[in-house]
């Protein structure tokens, strides 16, 4: 059998308190991922606590990760690209694949939190025009082309931009990424009107594929919510604080309707949760999960402590994931030498 998608897991790399310990536990969250047979894990860039997100600066943590893990992936979602040179970001990229031997994911974006922005002394409103100028720096770094002054990236990453995403929220910017032969990544939840996220984005990612005509197949990166627990009850009582406190700050901004029931939230922000046996069959619902070649799964909102988190994700590696069809490399590999089917 084929598998279906690559597992990931993705983290903003959020907490309260020092910093340093949440660093070292997300790594031990890393490692747990690696032996469990996750494919790539995922973080995000994120500044002066404009969002709960810590890390501000992804390759020298993914450096850190390289080295205490030896087969998994290990991508970035996004890198802001509008507060970053790009030829600064190829050179930290090829750095980071070099040291994990190849392994690492570029995703870029736009980002869009105003504080970032007014901080870097970088118009908002000139951040789409930044990230399309700086895709195609990255590119042409990436690809060994010549620089301005006569000079080529070092050291070279010459398959890195084949391993290059961008994210996109509409069918417009969807067909930008195809167009330029790029991985797309889908966020977790799309807000727009009464319909489902899976809804919105089944459309976005039709829009990537249709205007896709690279060489190497399209891929496409989705983000989904989960949350195990022993059942939907319990699931929601252990996410009430933090989904709440979620939809107060977001309806503050407009973004979704004040006053609905914790259940509706969930909902809104498109988040599976339950039995391990019920988060795989609402996965398995989701429209685009068929598109998609990654399947990047996430705690948040909520921050479960770190002996729950590395539970969580040993649920999702031996019961959801499989559920769905997934198998780990590993396995397959061995299954491989002994001629087994897979």
């Amino acid at each position: 059998m084929r598998v279906p998608f690559r597992l990931g897991f993705f983290t903003h790399v959020e907490g309260n308190g020092d910093p340093a310990r949440i660093y070292q536990d997300t790594l031990e969250l890393f490692v747990a991922a690696d032996q469990l047979g996750f494919d790539v894990v995922w973080v995000a860039e994120h500044h002066f606590r404009a969002h709960p997100g810590r890390l501000p600066s992804l390759f020298p943590f993914l450096a850190a990760a390289a080295e205490r893990t030896r087969r998994l992936r290990l991508g970035t979602s996004i890198v802001i690209l509008p507060l970053n040179h790009p030829l600064r970001v190829a050179e930290d990229a090829a750095v980071v694949d070099l040291l994990s031997g190849g392994r690492l994911e570029l995703g870029v974006g736009s980002g869009g939190a105003p504080v970032e922005f007014e901080a870097y002394g970088v118009p908002n409103s000139e951040r789409h025009p930044l990230t399309t100028n700086g895709l195609r720096q990255l590119q042409r770094a990436l690809r060994g082309e010549i620089l301005p002054g006569d000079r080529q990236l070092d050291p070279p990453a010459p398959t890195l931009a084949e391993r290059l995403w961008q994210s996109a929220l509409g069918e417009t910017g969807a067909r930008y990424v195809a167009e330029h032969g790029v991985g797309l990544l889908l966020a977790r939840a799309a807000f727009g009107g009464d319909r489902r996220t899976d809804e919105i984005q089944l459309d976005v990612a039709n829009a990537y594929l249709g205007q896709w005509a690279g060489p190497s197949p399209p891929r496409i990166g989705l983000s989904r919510g989960i949350y195990p627990a022993t059942d939907r009850r319990a699931a929601l009582e252990a996410m009430r604080a933090s989904v709440m406190n979620w939809a107060t700050a977001m309806a503050k901004l407009g973004q979704v309707p004040g006053g609905l029931s914790l259940e509706r939230y969930c909902e809104l922000m498109h988040i599976a949760y339950g039995h391990p046996d019920e988060v795989a069959e609402q996965l398995a619902a989701d429209l685009v999960l068929p598109c998609a070649t990654d399947l990047i799964l996430q705690f948040n909102p909520v921050i479960p402590p770190l002996d729950q988190a590395l539970c969580m994700l040993e649920q999702i590696a031996t019961q959801i994931a499989p559920a769905l069809g997934w198998r780990p490399a590993l396995a397959i590999s061995q299954a491989r030498e002994r001629k087994e089917p897979i």
